[in-house]
């Protein structure tokens, strides 16, 4: 941002007031944190600001293609250069630092290109852009304001936290999603080598007994030589469905209708449903605090939240806050979010307190997700173990029932 002479510059904004009516105006200040706080002073929600006649300093070098870089090291990465910043150590020199201890060979080079960018004029902001495939939008946002308010130090820590909480809550939700999927994956392996395996033993055995087969056995039987001698056809139709399935997810109509049947699974539809909307009201709760206009919030959200029935739900929102209306009302009218969410935003949105609603919003899913992921072990296991002693008896009894009849004749 470069200002005048004077050291002033002039940003245009809108944002509603406690009737929800959309204001418009212009305000001279030095930063754009001083735009913020004034107009919280004047009990304003802010939907946008813009700085007049601004001009950033670009970034010169090319951008790398970097992969393999874990949220882990983004989110230590993040929490160090907080803390220099924090003690007013200048952040080429903290980058410089952290980029000597970076293990990570593709990272390392990635700060050693920011930290050159920096050093040859570029804005923070425009060298850390640069990098979209290690640093994500909402990382890049924070740091534009961050840098823009001269409260870069603060917003890093802003971003740390909010990181951690969301990498905690990806953990839970693969914790949750892995055990059943391992434990499911055990039983149909051991369920087809008995029937490919162990089934055929006993046929051999049948047919050297020249008697008719109790019903049962012969089905058994007859799945055992259906899946045998069909066993490539299977697997390869199986490959193809997946392969498939993950095609079709990369289009738009195919994610959409992918994910709107995700999230009306039982059991596993309501956990994805409590994790979006804890994202949702986190991400957005962060921004806010952070001085980022509800428009571009709702970009950034729309970017991050993973689930593109959400997506098309922010897309009327935007479309809603637009016209002057507020965030709650297309929010309940789009059923995902449930009304005490909704009321909890209505309410926020009137006592100019949006980002505290949302950040208790999110405190209470993510316990919430904690007891699901906790109810959902509990469930599967019973389940499984359920559905292994109805299989593996069925096997079981199908075989020796022959023998048994065999027996009991003799």
């Amino acid at each position: 941002m470069r200002l005048g002479v004077s050291g002033m510059a002039t940003f245009k904004y809108i944002a509603k007031n406690k009737d929800s009516h959309t204001v418009a105006g212009k305000i001279t200040a030095e930063t754009k944190t001083a735009v913020i706080e004034e107009l919280r002073k004047r009990q304003l929600i802010i939907i946008s600001i813009d700085e007049i006649k601004t001009v950033d300093s670009g970034s010169k070098g090319k951008p790398l293609h970097v992969k393999g870089v874990k949220a882990e090291e983004i989110v230590i990465f993040t929490r160090q250069l907080a803390t220099i910043v924090e003690a007013g150590i200048p952040v080429m020199q903290g980058i410089d630092a952290l980029q000597e201890q970076v293990t990570h060979r593709s990272f390392k080079k990635v700060l050693a290109n920011i930290r050159d960018d920096i050093q040859q004029g570029a804005s923070l902001y425009a060298a850390f852009a640069k990098h979209t495939g290690v640093f994500d939008t909402i990382f890049i946002s924070m740091i534009k304001v961050g840098e823009a308010g001269g409260v870069l130090g603060k917003i890093l820590d802003r971003v740390a936290s909010y990181m951690e909480k969301a990498l905690r809550l990806q953990r839970k939700v693969k914790s949750a999603m892995v055990y059943p999927i391992v434990v499911v994956s055990m039983a149909i392996l051991i369920t087809v080598f008995l029937l490919v395996k162990v089934v055929p033993m006993f046929v051999e055995i049948f047919a050297s007994l020249g008697r008719e087969l109790p019903a049962m056995t012969q089905l058994l039987i007859n799945i055992s030589d259906t899946l045998k001698n069909n066993f490539a056809w299977i697997v390869g139709i199986l490959v193809l469905s997946i392969v498939g399935l993950k095609q079709l997810g990369k289009t738009s109509k195919g994610g959409l209708i992918i994910d709107r049947a995700l999230l009306r699974l039982p059991i596993f539809g309501e956990l994805l449903r409590k994790v979006a909307i804890s994202r949702f009201s986190r991400t957005m709760a962060t921004l806010i605090q952070s001085g980022v206009p509800i428009m571009e919030s709702l970009d950034i959200v729309a970017k991050t939240i993973g689930n593109r029935v959400l997506v098309l739900v922010i897309e009327e929102v935007k479309t809603a806050v637009r016209e002057g209306e507020s965030l709650a009302g297309p929010l309940g009218k789009s059923k995902v979010f449930p009304p005490m969410v909704t009321r909890m935003i209505a309410i926020g949105e009137k006592s100019g307190k949006l980002d505290q609603m949302l950040l208790k919003i999110a405190e209470f899913y993510d316990e919430q997700v904690d007891a699901a992921v906790d109810g959902l072990t509990s469930i599967i296991e019973p389940l499984i173990i359920g559905f292994l002693g109805i299989v593996i008896g069925f096997i079981v009894i199908a075989l020796f029932l022959p023998i048994l009849s065999m027996t009991k004749a003799l």
